[in-house]
């Protein structure tokens, strides 16, 4: 199956096997999905926006099952299984910066302990799947505003405060055996399924509960609606998007891109939208590289 202009060819013969290496309890729908990303490097969250708008329109149809995956730490899981060599793999990564951050106005501060991050987001993910997403996002927007190095522990355990976790529970898991093996079993995972960049997803139907659907890269919105109703084998209507104060309230940060890729808006209507929340005092706008983002305040 083939589409047209910049969309990717699909192989539907060409499938990759279900691992069965789970760390939640995800509620029995006919779609899971693999979402495989790096959470240091920017090239990955290029997808975010168009994840979030097929979770409104079509969230009813699949789960998602975040996988942490990163070319360094593939390459070197020797030094995940031996946790004491974990010096040698934040030197090798800091080595690569350019493996792990893409664009080159993305202001950054140098990490200290990078493979940290990944633990963390672990330690994050066993309070649940909505903790470890809320944390995931703050880590995502402290390396955006670049304001100090988050991979060290008293940074991560503030990120961890503000995405509203047990933080007494993460302190104890976030350098424990358990994040260890979670990221392990990412790893396994992505080597599996062999994943060569980030972000990729894999879809799996219920109906064929060994194989699925891989596509490498991100691509545009319509691709990912195609593929679910391909797999459903039906045409499927989307619901209605909420509010934006609705949305801003669950997300909390975003971008005027981000938000006109959601709502089918331009990017100038996107901003004269957020303008009036702003109005209202529920958001609050902040520039990055010369690009707005909107932080919602009402609390």
């Amino acid at each position: 199956m083939s589409f047209k202009q910049t969309e990717p060819y699909i192989d539907f013969n060409t499938r990759t096997k279900k691992v069965q290496c789970s760390y939640f309890d995800l509620l029995k729908k006919p779609i899971e999905i693999y979402l495989f990303i790096d959470p240091i490097c920017p090239n990955s969250w290029t997808i975010n926006p168009y994840i979030r708008k097929l979770q409104l329109e079509y969230g009813r149809f699949f789960t998602i099952r975040p996988i942490l995956c990163s070319h360094l730490l593939q390459t070197n899981q020797f030094f995940i299984n031996h946790p004491e060599q974990i010096d040698e793999i934040n030197h090798r990564m800091m080595l690569h910066p350019q493996k792990c951050f893409g664009p080159k106005n993305f202001n950054r501060t140098e990490l200290k302990y990078p493979a940290d991050i990944f633990f963390a987001i672990k330690a994050a993910e066993l309070q649940g799947i909505n903790a470890g997403r809320r944390y995931l996002q703050k880590i995502q927007e402290h390396l955006l505003f670049n304001q100090t190095d988050i991979s060290i522990d008293d940074v991560l355990i503030q990120v961890a405060k503000e995405a509203k976790l047990d933080v007494d529970e993460f302190i104890r898991d976030l350098h424990s055996n358990s994040a260890k093996k979670a990221l392990r079993c990412d790893l396994k995972v992505s080597r599996e399924m062999e994943i060569d960049q980030t972000p990729s997803i894999v879809f799996f139907s219920e109906s064929d509960e060994d194989e699925g659907l891989k596509i490498a890269g991100s691509y545009g919105y319509d691709i990912y609606v195609k593929v679910l109703s391909t797999l459903l084998q039906t045409q499927i209507q989307p619901i209605d998007k909420p509010e934006l104060e609705d949305f801003m309230s669950y997300y909390h940060f975003t971008s005027s891109e981000e938000i006109a890729i959601i709502y089918d808006f331009s990017v100038k209507k996107a901003e004269r939208e957020m303008k009036k929340l702003q109005l209202k005092q529920i958001v609050k706008k902040v520039y990055v590289n010369g690009q707005s983002y909107w932080h919602y305040q009402k609390q």
